[in-house]
């Protein structure tokens, strides 16, 4: 049975929006499609929301309105995607990076000790849907805001570094009961082809600055921003006698499509009584059935009030070096099931050694990369689909022990669970 790793949600409701985009609007870039997924976004988030084309995009945008640039910091996690360092490094600041803990999620003890007075905004990432913690890294900003340097009006409104949420894997996410979306200044989503909700490409912005910031006030500001700095859109001036407008700030083109926003129009609405719990029943089937496998370190969904949207299965392999894991996902994809891994540490990629960010500098991240397989998680796989997942991934992981070391040595009872990150020793890196 051949499982592909990703496929998005393409069903009627999906094509009957395009369908009405299509025929019945009269409009295909940013237009009342976009406007409509912003409401709906904004009805899970309770914060105004902005969609624009890329997560890329909305960090940019929200750094650029920040005021960051060159001669800046931006503190990130090691273990991330490539552009929670790129969106930053495409406006001219210097990225620095910190580990993350066995959550996988930033280190608020390692982000304390890398900020300096350079330092202007924080970028924390929910990866695989469990979202930071974003008490602690609050705790951590407010403790060092007397470094803090502000360079404008904004900067010293705030009176430290924004906290910028990667929540390209969380929407649907909560913290503490409250939705993510109001657990930072501001948090971005991804609506990328392979996220919870897609609009193939695109993000979407959430505004929960604190005062003396109106939301309501810097939303449009921010809408301009994202259109070259103009202050009306082409739907806008296309309305009868409304063509006049203004350009008031250099920015950027990064405007979602009402056709884009048309596909996430249709999943957006029924996501969170549909789709999100879908995306709990795949999830737990797996933790179910590698609950009872000694080599398997579960990962984590809920912990510490922190609910997890369920976008990735992080699983990982107990014992398992880079190498092996890598012989594991052959085996794997020799059974025609796609899997994945989530990511490769920043720092081993090229871009970065070059600039003379060091793996080794980040134990943690590393420790958690070489032994981590995704598995698949999206709307319409089935049960028994999954079953033949847990199968062939049983199997290949189980002969990939056997050639390494004969008789599994993996006898004791049940399997490790990722929560055991909060032991002081899993902290420091010293151990699993």
């Amino acid at each position: 049975m051949a499982i592909p790793f990703s496929l998005p949600l393409i069903d009627a409701d999906v094509i009957a929006e395009v369908n009405d985009a299509l025929t019945n609007t009269g409009w295909l870039t940013s237009g009342p499609k976009v406007r409509q997924l912003e409401t709906e976004i904004g009805r899970m988030t309770g914060t105004p929301v902005l969609c624009v084309n890329s997560w890329t995009s909305g960090a940019m945008l929200m750094l650029r309105w920040f005021g960051v640039g060159p001669g800046d910091e931006v503190i990130v996690p090691a273990y991330t995607y490539a552009a929670t360092a790129l969106c930053a490094m495409n406006l001219g600041a210097d990225v620095v990076m910190v580990d993350v803990r066995d959550d996988f999620c930033m280190d608020p003890h390692a982000l304390s000790a890398a900020i300096t007075p350079r330092t202007k905004a924080v970028i924390p990432v929910d990866i695989g849907g469990l979202p930071a913690d974003y008490d602690e890294l609050f705790d951590e900003l407010s403790q060092n805001a007397l470094a803090f340097q502000p360079r404008n009006e904004r900067q010293a409104a705030l009176g430290r570094p924004l906290l910028l949420a990667d929540a390209a894997h969380s929407i649907g996410a909560s913290y503490h009961g409250l939705p993510v979306g109001r657990v930072a200044d501001a948090t971005v989503f991804s609506l990328h082809s392979v996220k919870n909700v897609t609009t193939g490409e695109g993000g979407a912005i959430a505004l929960d600055l604190p005062e003396p910031f109106d939301n309501e006030a810097e939303l449009p500001r921010l809408r301009a921003l994202a259109l070259n700095g103009q202050t009306k859109s082409a739907f806008e001036k296309n309305q009868t006698g409304a063509w006049r407008y203004d350009i008031v700030d250099q920015g950027l083109k990064v405007n979602l499509p009402d056709i884009n926003a048309a596909i996430g129009l249709a999943q957006i609405r029924k996501y969170e009584s549909e789709l999100l719990p879908d995306r709990i029943r795949i999830t737990d089937r797996y933790q179910a059935a590698f609950a009872g496998k000694p080599w398997a370190i579960l990962p984590t969904f809920s912990v510490d009030r922190r609910e997890s949207s369920r976008h990735l299965y992080l699983l990982r392999v107990e014992g398992a070096d880079e190498a092996m894991r890598d012989r594991i996902i052959q085996r794997i994809s020799a059974r025609q099931v796609g899997v994945n891994v989530h990511y490769i540490p920043m720092a081993s990629l090229t871009l970065f050694r070059d600039r003379g960010y060091d793996a080794a500098d980040y134990p943690v991240t590393q420790r958690l990369y070489e032994n981590e397989i995704t598995l698949p998680v999206y709307n319409g796989l089935t049960d028994a689909q999954i079953d033949e997942v847990v199968a062939v991934v049983t199997e290949s992981v189980e002969a990939e022990l056997q050639h390494a070391v004969g008789d599994s040595p993996f006898d004791s009872p049940g399997a490790r669970s990722g929560t055991q990150f909060d032991s002081p020793e899993a902290r420091s890196g010293t151990q699993e």
